[in-house]
C-alpha cells in the first residue's frame, strides 16, 4: 500500500517543512490546529526550538471551533499577537482539520492582512504529505511575495535555498557556508541565520544553489524574475567516514551501492563514491525526486516494502538513515548510517563515527 509504514515512525510532514522554512524569517507563524500539530512541530521536527527563538504559535482553537471553521477567532487571536510581538509578516500553516473541513486559507490570508496590516502568507499544507512538499510551498510563496525588487548584483554573493535541519541535519549555517566558501565571498543560506531582509535582497545574488529538490521551484522563480543562474548541488557536510576510510574500510571498489536520502545529498554522495571508489551507485528517496537530476535506475520509494524489495536486488552496501535498519534486517550486505533528520531525528553533531 502506497505510503504505508508498519515498522518506521512517520516522517516529518508538510506542515513541519513549511514551519522549518519560516522559522528564522522574523514573521509570526500560526499553525491552524487545536494544539496537537504544533506540539509535533516544536517537540519533534524543529531542533532549533531549544536554540533560537521564533514566533511560532498554535491557533489554539477548541475542537469545535476548529471543526466548525470559526475563522474569525483565529484572525482575532493573530491580531492580538501582532500587538505584542514585532513581526514583518504573518503566516498561517494548514493541518489535517482545516483540510478536512475545506477551510478557505486564501480568505484567511485576506482577513488577516486586513485585520493586522501585515502581509500574510497562508500555506495549504494538510499534514498528510512529507516535509519537502511544505518546504517547496513556503520557499516559493516567501520569494514570490517579498523578492520583488531588482537590485544591483553583488560580485561573489551566493544564495542557498533548502537549508533546513530536516534536510541537512544542521541547526546553523556555518558548516554549509564553509563547504561553499570556494564558490563565493558572501554566502547566504535563506532562512538559516538570515531573515526576511535577505529574501528581499535575493536579486543581489550572482547565483542560486538549491541543495534540495524543495528549493528548485523557488530557484526557477528567481531565475525567471531576475535572470540569475541557478543549479542543484549539495555541500560536503555528510557525517561519513573520511575519504580514506571510505576506500579502505568500506572496500567499495566494484561494489553495488544504494544511497537513500533526499535526492541532492544522495547525488553528491554518489559522485564522491564514484570518484573515490569507482563503484556503481543508485539513488532512491521517499521524498521528491526531480526528473532532471535522476539517472537511469534511480527511483522514488512509496512504502517500506519498496525499500525491502530493493535491498534484495544484489546491493552490497546501503547508505541510509539508521532507522531503516528496522526494515533491512534481512539485508545481507553492509548498512552504513547516513542520518536524515526528517526520518530518524538525528542531527549531524549527534553522529559518532
Amino acid at each position: 500500500m502506497k505510503g504505508l509504514l508498519k515498522k518506521l515512525s512517520p516522517f516529518a510532514p508538510d506542515d513541519s517543512g513549511a514551519c522549518s522554512v519560516l522559522y528564522e524569517l522574523g514573521g509570526i507563524t500560526v499553525i491552524c490546529d487545536a494544539g496537537g500539530c504544533a506540539g509535533n512541530v516544536c517537540g519533534f521536527d524543529e531542533p532549533r526550538w531549544f536554540e533560537k527563538r521564533s514566533a511560532l504559535f498554535s491557533a489554539g482553537l477548541r475542537d469545535m471551533d476548529a471543526i466548525l471553521g470559526r475563522d474569525e477567532l483565529l484572525v482575532k487571536k493573530l491580531a492580538l499577537i501582532t500587538e505584542q510581538v514585532d513581526a514583518e509578516f504573518t503566516a498561517i500553516v494548514g493541518t489535517p482539520v482545516p483540510a478536512v473541513i475545506a477551510t478557505d486559507l486564501k480568505a484567511l490570508e485576506r482577513m488577516s492582512e486586513k485585520k493586522t496590516g501585515l502581509p500574510c502568507i497562508a500555506l495549504k499544507t494538510d499534514g498528510t504529505r512529507l516535509c519537502d512538499y511544505g518546504e517547496e510551498l513556503a520557499y516559493y510563496r516567501i520569494f514570490e511575495r517579498f523578492a520583488e525588487e531588482k537590485l544591483p548584483v553583488r560580485a561573489g554573493k551566493l544564495g542557498i535555498i533548502g537549508a533546513t535541519p530536516l534536510n541537512t541535519g544542521e541547526t546553523d549555517s556555518s558548516a554549509i557556508k564553509a563547504a561553499f566558501a570556494g564558490e563565493g565571498s558572501k554566502i547566504v543560506c535563506f532562512g538559516m541565520d538570515s531573515g526576511l531582509d535577505e529574501i528581499r535582497r535575493a536579486s543581489e545574488c550572482e547565483k542560486i544553489i538549491a541543495i534540495t529538490p524543495s528549493g528548485i521551484k523557488a530557484a526557477k522563480l528567481l531565475s525567471e524574475r531576475f535572470g540569475m543562474p541557478y543549479e542543484a548541488g549539495y555541500p560536503d557536510i555528510c557525517p561519513l567516514p573520511s575519504d580514506g576510510k571510505i576506500l579502505s574500510d568500506g572496500d567499495l571498489k566494484g561494489r553495488r551501492v544504494l544511497v537513500i536520502h533526499q535526492q541532492f545529498l544522495a547525488n553528491a554522495l554518489r559522485e564522491k563514491l564514484e570518484r573515490l571508489a569507482g563503484c556503481e551507485v543508485t539513488v532512491g528517496s521517499f521524498f521528491s525526486m526531480e526528473g532532471d537530476y535522476m539517472r537511469e535506475g534511480d527511483l522514488h520509494l512509496d512504502s517500506e516494502d519498496d525499500l525491502t524489495a530493493l535491498a534484495g536486488k544484489g546491493y552490497d552496501v546501503i547508505y541510509a538513515d539508521g532507522r531503516f535498519g528496522r526494515i533491512l534486517k534481512g539485508f545481507g550486505g553492509r548498512l552504513i548510517p547516513l542520518p536524515h533528520f526528517a526520518v530518524g531525528g538525528s542531527l549531524n553533531k549527534d553522529v559518532k563515527l
